[in-house]
């Protein structure tokens, strides 16, 4: 098959589904993978932030027990979009109605703003986008997010879009998937994915301790990534060390279909995140396979990933995460960092986390990175970088410039 004036092997997927789990390589007019590569990535949130303890008030939580789990589970600040509180410093509640009026208006300004981030920080303009991705979990709209994105920030009215919906905290890496198989299949274009969490849009208010965990873990924020497929880093724009995805690998827990949810509740009228406490154990006990299966066909072994870019998904899950896969603290740092400052912004966390990689100047060219969402199905998503080792001479005099980890 050929892709422009590129001969890919091995295709034997539909050509909506490109490819998923696995990158071909060029045969035999190109040396080199056509691989989709990372150009930026910009994360956001919503102004108005709240400590754990102003919001422990804010919910009127007084359940000892309650508000010690929530002070002790990681998390110091959140971002939130709430409506003022009533005469008694108490939640206001919203209807159902309420809830997607916010997630539509609150998704368009943060989504927006992480756009434009991403695009700045790959030297990219709003035009040179040729394909959107919009992931979310927190609300359904018709026409979806994607659409009301390229009216609201004057994308080209030729960009092809998709929207996932529903899919939850693991959606990023399921989206970045799709994303990435675009690219791929249309080399040398932009192909954007962007994660729109905004999880006050789906709170309850109640003193019970499943309600309690929801509203003292999530918060509102988005994230999104640029990528773009080529022969070689020339045909990319010329800046820092860019990040090649090479495979994604998915692992569902089918025995565990029931542990998250977001589904209707009579009780409340409206709908609200359901988490069993059981989910920090089944993650756990299956992440080693879920790793191994991305790992193990591309002939690497946990030891040689210098980069852990983990879902936040909250301080158990980090835990068990770590202790399943015999990670160490610094190698979940921008995991645990994330949670503080922001809470579980659900299919943005690992993008807020390879941010702040970013930001580190830490990775080194032949590096492998691997990313790492869970969430609803029960699913772990994986996805494996790698810092290739082509890099020009001034793209890596500025990587060498950075601080060592």
């Amino acid at each position: 098959m050929w892709i422009g004036n590129w001969e890919v092997s091995n295709l034997n997927l539909p050509i909506i589904g490109a490819i998923s789990s696995q990158f071909t390589s060029l045969s035999p007019t190109s040396p080199v993978r056509l691989g989709s590569r990372l150009l930026g990535v910009g994360t956001a949130t919503p102004t108005t932030c709240y400590t754990q303890q102003e919001l422990i008030e804010r919910f009127r939580i007084n359940d000892r027990r309650i508000r010690k789990m929530l002070l002790s589970g990681g998390i110091e600040q959140r971002y939130l979009c709430l409506p003022e509180a009533d005469s008694a410093g108490g939640p206001v509640e919203e209807s159902q109605s309420e809830l997607l009026k916010k997630h539509r208006e609150t998704s368009l300004c943060v989504g927006a703003n992480a756009l434009r981030k991403c695009l700045q920080n790959a030297a990219l303009d709003i035009l040179d986008v040729d394909y959107l991705c919009v992931v979310t979990t927190t609300g359904f709209l018709v026409p979806g997010l994607s659409a009301l994105f390229i009216k609201e920030l004057g994308l080209r009215k030729s960009t092809s879009r998709v929207d996932i919906v529903g899919m939850g905290c693991n959606a990023g890496l399921n989206g970045m998937n799709v994303v990435a198989s675009w690219a791929i299949a249309n080399p040398g274009k932009i192909a954007v994915m962007l994660g729109g969490e905004i999880c006050s849009a789906a709170y309850v208010y109640a003193e019970r301790i499943d309600v309690a965990v929801v509203n003292g873990l999530f918060g509102d924020g988005a994230a999104a990534v640029a990528l773009c497929a080529g022969p070689n880093p020339d045909t990319l724009p010329d800046m820092a060390p860019l990040p090649r995805l090479e495979a994604f690998a998915s692992h569902v827990i089918s025995d565990a279909v029931d542990a998250m949810r977001f589904d209707w509740d009579d009780e409340f009228g409206k709908f609200s995140f359901s988490l069993d406490p059981s989910v920090p154990y089944v993650v756990g006990a299956n992440a080693e396979e879920a790793i191994d299966s991305l790992l193990r066909p591309r002939g690497l072994r946990r030891s040689q990933i210098a980069h852990w870019l983990v879902h936040s998904g909250g301080k158990k899950v980090i835990d068990a995460v770590r202790v399943n896969l015999g990670l160490s603290e610094h190698d979940l740092r921008h995991t645990r960092g994330v949670l503080r400052d922001f809470g579980n912004v659900s299919s943005g966390s690992f993008l807020f986390s390879y941010e702040r990689l970013l930001g580190d100047k830490c990775a080194q060219s032949g590096d492998y990175g691997v990313m790492m969402t869970m969430g609803p199905g029960s699913t772990i998503e994986t996805a494996l970088l790698h810092w290739p080792n082509e890099l020009d001479g001034r793209r890596a005099a500025q990587h060498d410039d950075g601080p060592t980890c």
